[in-house]
This record gives C-alpha cells, sequence and structure tokens, in this order.
C-alpha cells in the first residue's frame, strides 16, 4: 500500500490548492480515504472523509465551506480542494485510508498560508 500526496505549497490568504493522494497496491474504489492535517506544535485532525464510492463526505466544521473532498476510483485518486485559505490553515496534510483495522498514512504536503 502506498500513499502520494502532492499539490502543497505556498499561497495567499484567500487563495486555492487543489491537493492530490495517489493510492497504490490496493483496490481504491473498496475504501474510503480521509484527509488529516498537522500544524506546528498541534496534534493531527481530521479535516475531511469520503466513502469507497464517494457517495458520501464529511469535513470538519473548520473548513466546511471552502475545502470539498472528492475521489477518482478510475485513476485511484483522492483530492481535496482548498479554497478561501486561511493563515490557520497552514500545516502538513496527509492523506490516509484504513485497511483491515491499519492505517496507512502518505508522507505529507506542505500547505502555507502567508501573505
Amino acid at each position: 500500500v502506498q500513499l502520494v500526496e502532492s499539490g502543497g505549497g505556498l499561497v495567499q490568504p484567500g487563495g486555492s490548492l487543489r491537493l492530490s493522494c495517489v493510492a497504490t497496491g490496493f483496490t481504491f474504489s473498496s475504501y474510503a480515504m480521509s484527509w488529516y492535517r498537522q500544524a506546528p506544535g498541534k496534534e493531527r485532525e481530521l479535516v475531511a472523509g469520503i466513502t469507497s464510492g464517494g457517495g458520501s463526505s464529511t469535513h470538519a466544521d473548520s473548513v466546511k465551506g471552502r475545502f470539498t473532498i472528492s475521489r477518482d476510483n478510475a485513476k485511484n485518486t483522492a483530492y481535496l480542494q482548498m479554497n478561501s485559505l486561511k493563515p490557520e490553515d497552514t500545516a502538513v496534510y496527509y492523506c490516509k485510508t484504513r485497511i483491515r483495522s491499519y492505517d496507512y498514512w502518505g508522507q505529507g504536503t506542505q500547505v502555507t498560508v502567508s501573505s
């Protein structure tokens, strides 16, 4: 199982980024996917999750209305569209899946929101 995130970077407040998470080594369409983030000095927190088929998703209150999780099962890829970014969104963003009670994580991608 391998998860590889990309799409992070430096963006000004109010800007947008789209993160991608490419999955290999398992049947992607059979498992839910999640995005987490961890800011310096803080615990890792759940940002959004999506079911295996993509029909249902949840978002943390702090990002509702600004971030959208999605997936393309034909491309084995999960996405996190982030709009109206704020400095407090600065963090390393990770994608995660759980297979047979084991959590698999990507290496993370840095998002920095600053003017």
